[in-house]
């Protein structure tokens, strides 16, 4: 059976971890693409050589040419400038839709049957950008948002009960920015609500709660925690991680169920926008949205955060993209 072809487009510090786990975990033969010349063929070469030493014998091939996507079954687009301290996602609009734009052009033109992930921020904007500009089907593009706002979440979950993270399921909704809803109803420690739990650490409901509003409010703004130690770029390794699980249940047609940022066709109340939500990964992309039953509050919340997207949206209309 022939390997699966997948294209990073963009070769910074997101396609450079991307490159190395897609090979450590042998789910293809990799192409890395940059315009920076030489640039991701130095990093391919660099991760090829480590092929004998991580017991890895796919193909790594860095390029400057769109050409060498050609046939490409996913490709994960990170392409863009990252954040830097100050800066919000939304920062980033004007600059990165132009170079958004024309990566869409690119792929549309040589990997019209693929898959696309993409990374590039402000992530709901941008995942919209390449639908418009490509043409593609909407479950076959979508964005790694809440992959990674999840993970967060049960990070510090995690660590404020000291419990392994792996029996810590957590959700968040709603758009990749500071107006995301993470879903604390819905949280649990191995099936055990996450209140209950902080409520007999605590002994006390309204200290338990405070420590769980300062948890999610840390969720929010942990890109921009990332971003201000780093203090000359964003987070790399986890939304690649993220992006990899993504990629891993779409390769293997595994059916995973992650909140990613989909298209949404009147779920939740939202028709033609893409938002984060909880959705079935498989063969064919995006295969279903799951709809979650939502409080009023929890409602409210995530339709500030679709205001938030559709409001992007509108700035990127304004720029004539």
């Amino acid at each position: 059976m022939p390997r699966k072809k997948i294209s990073i487009i963009g070769g910074g510090q997101v396609g450079g971890v991307l490159t190395q786990l897609i090979a450590q975990k042998q789910l293809g033969d990799v192409v890395l693409f940059d315009i920076v010349e030489d640039m991701p063929q130095g990093k391919c070469l660099d991760i090829a050589e480590a092929s004998r030493v991580d017991g890895f014998d796919i193909k790594v091939t860095g390029t400057n040419d769109y050409k060498d996507v050609d046939g490409s079954d996913l490709v994960i687009i990170t392409a863009g400038l990252p954040r830097k301290p100050g800066m919000s996602r939304d920062d980033l609009l004007t600059t990165n839709a132009q170079i958004m734009k024309t990566v869409a052009e690119n792929v549309k033109k040589h990997a019209p049957n693929s898959i696309v992930i993409v990374i590039s921020n402000p992530l709901d904007a941008m995942v919209t950008l390449f639908k418009n500009v490509s043409g593609f089907k909407t479950n076959k593009v979508m964005g790694q948002a809440g992959v990674l706002d999840s993970s967060r979440f049960a990070t510090f979950i995690a660590w404020e009960l000291g419990v392994s993270v792996k029996d810590v399921n957590a959700m968040v909704l709603g758009g990749h920015g500071d107006t995301m809803v993470p879903l604390v109803r819905y949280t649990n420690v191995f099936g055990m609500p996450v209140m209950e739990l902080l409520e007999r650490k605590y002994k006390d409901k309204a200290k338990a709660e405070e420590v769980m509003k300062a948890m999610v409010e840390r969720t929010k703004m942990a890109g921009g925690e990332v971003v201000k130690l780093l203090k000359t770029g964003s987070a790399f390794y986890s939304p690649a991680s993220s992006s990899i699980a993504m990629a891993q249940s779409i390769l293997f047609d595994e059916k995973r169920v992650f909140p990613v940022c989909a298209y949404l066709d009147g779920e939740y109340g939202v028709k033609g926008y893409f938002v984060g939500v909880p959705a079935v990964l498989g063969a064919n992309g995006v295969e279903k949205v799951l709809e979650l039953s939502l409080s009023d509050e929890e409602k409210a919340l995530l339709d500030n955060s679709v205001n938030a997207v559709k409001s992007l949206v509108e700035d990127m209309k304004r720029l004539g993209l």
